[in-house]
């Protein structure tokens, strides 16, 4: 079976590779031109695919070391394999959490509150909603490209503190004493990272991010909020509008990304399995 690539999605990154079973192993030849793809493009999405989660696992464990979900249900081997995400509640049934301050309706890149965060994420669309629930994904690189040259200067060199429920620190509440963090204390990655294969900088930054070492706390948010603000805007985007048996890959590296609630989140279910690759410290 041949491995086709489309033309791109969108100017900010995107392309859909067709022509593959993901099911199956695939040759070391279309596993390298998937990882170009993954590379060039930064979101690769592969449609009409019909995959268990012992066999999205095995596809995505071909771009390294996949992460097991938190401590809920690890010792579960179909939990590690790909766990759900979803906007179910215990019993099955649709619910809005839209509005949570932590919720992934808000700019994130995944799990930044790691010491060494993941690479690369892949979701499955297995249920979705008749319309709508689409995902964005905003291009930091080429919002950092953009930036002035005096606030890419102001810039260079500072650390971001990142730690599950940042976003919903409020405005007279020190980050530096958060809500119970479990295994995940504040970590601090740069503001700029390198790409490790493309060697562009790409703002790092998001949901998880608290305040800024050595500035004020108000000034360090204020900064925060104005540069994702600036690299999420619409050129900066790319939509996904999904559809059942799709499974798209990003690199988290140098992409924003969060659900879209354009939908009727209380009434309908959406249901995607994730799978999380290991990536490298941030530099």
């Amino acid at each position: 079976m041949s491995c086709i690539l489309g033309a791109p999605l969108s100017e900010t990154g995107g392309v859909t590779i067709t022509g593959l079973d993901l099911s199956i192993p695939l040759p070391p030849s279309q596993r390298e031109q998937i990882r170009e793809a993954f590379r060039v493009h930064h979101v690769v999405v592969f449609p009409d695919q019909e995959l268990s989660r012992e066999q999205q696992f095995a596809f995505i464990a071909n771009f390294g070391e996949i992460e097991r979900h938190g401590g809920r249900n690890a010792q579960t081997k179909r939990y590690a394999a790909a766990h759900v995400i979803s906007n179910l509640d215990s019993d099955g049934n649709p619910v809005d959490r839209s509005a949570s301050p932590v919720s992934n309706y808000r700019w994130h890149t995944d799990k930044s509150y790691y010491p060494v965060p993941p690479m690369l994420t892949a979701l499955y669309a297995v249920e979705l909603p008749p319309s709508g629930g689409d995902t964005e994904f905003a291009n930091t690189a080429m919002g950092y490209a953009a930036l002035a040259e005096a606030t890419r200067r102001q810039i260079e060199g500072l650390r971001v503190v990142f730690y599950w429920g940042a976003g919903a620190r409020e405005p007279d509440v020190s980050p530096r004493s958060p809500a119970p963090l479990g295994e995940h204390p504040p970590v601090d990655h740069p503001l700029v990272r390198t790409h490790p294969e493309t060697g562009r900088k790409a703002l790092y930054l998001g949901n998880h991010a608290s305040h800024i070492l050595a500035m004020p706390e108000a000034e360090g948010r204020a900064l925060l909020d104005e540069l994702l603000e600036h690299t999420t805007k619409p050129q900066f985007v790319y939509r996904h509008r999904w559809r059942i048996g799709d499974l798209v890959m990003w690199d988290n590296r140098c992409l924003l990304h969060r659900a879209v609630a354009n939908y009727e989140i209380g009434r309908y279910r959406r249901v995607l399995y994730r799978s999380v690759v290991r990536g490298t410290v941030p530099v």
